[in-house]
């Protein structure tokens, strides 16, 4: 009986399969932050830059597009 007991741990100790799901899992999770990181740091820069090229297209300067106001003088 004890050799079977013997026989299962010294399995357990080489199998290393569990580690290695596990350190796969923790490598998806950083890359998928970093993935979202980036998306929301490049979308807000996207949307700008897409919409002032709408802007610069239609050659408008009503509405959204219209230049900011210039500071008061004072």
């Amino acid at each position: 009986m004890r050799s079977f007991f013997a026989t299962i741990a010294s399995r357990l100790r080489r199998d290393q399969r569990g580690a290695t799901a596990v350190e796969y899992g923790i490598m998806v999770a950083l890359i998928a932050v970093a993935i979202i990181v980036a998306v929301t740091f490049l979308g807000t820069n996207l949307t700008k830059t897409f919409h002032d090229v709408g802007c610069k297209i239609t050659n408008s300067t009503t509405g959204d597009c219209a230049a900011p106001a210039a500071p008061a003088a004072g």
